[in-house]
């Protein structure tokens, strides 16, 4: 989960993993103030270098903020993986995830139902 110090110089700038894996400069930095990324490696001329150990990170909290998870919970999730401990909560954060996420998937499936259903209609109507 943490930088590690050799790459600290060969690590990604802020910029090169922006355009690694898509999440803009502003939105790591906001990650960071958030407390959902730790301390990244600084090469000697003090800018940020990213390992593959962050830009694997940066894809878990783009993939739990995409299904809905709130900042407080990613950010209680890095803290109970940084420890390395509290599998057994780690595990209950998301399970209740994966529920919300499932409850958020069949609404959507219930609207894409009614598009569907109007879409018929309008499509009888036309051809009818």
């Amino acid at each position: 989960m943490e930088s590690h110090t050799a790459s600290a110089e060969t690590g990604l700038t802020n910029a090169d993993a922006a355009r690694a894996d898509g999440v803009s400069v502003h939105t790591r930095r906001y990650y960071e103030r958030a407390g959902l990324i730790g301390d990244v490696d600084r090469a000697s001329s003090g800018h940020r270098r990213y390992s593959e150990a962050d830009l694997a990170w940066v894809e878990t909290i783009r993939c739990l903020r995409a299904t809905g998870m709130p900042i407080a919970g990613i950010r209680r999730y890095y803290e109970l993986v940084r420890t390395g401990r509290h599998e057994g909560e780690r595990l209950a954060l998301l399970e209740e995830h994966r529920e919300s996420v499932r409850a958020q998937l069949a609404e959507v499936q219930d609207h894409l139902a009614y598009v569907e259903r109007k879409i018929a209609i309008y499509e009888d109507r036309i051809d009818g």
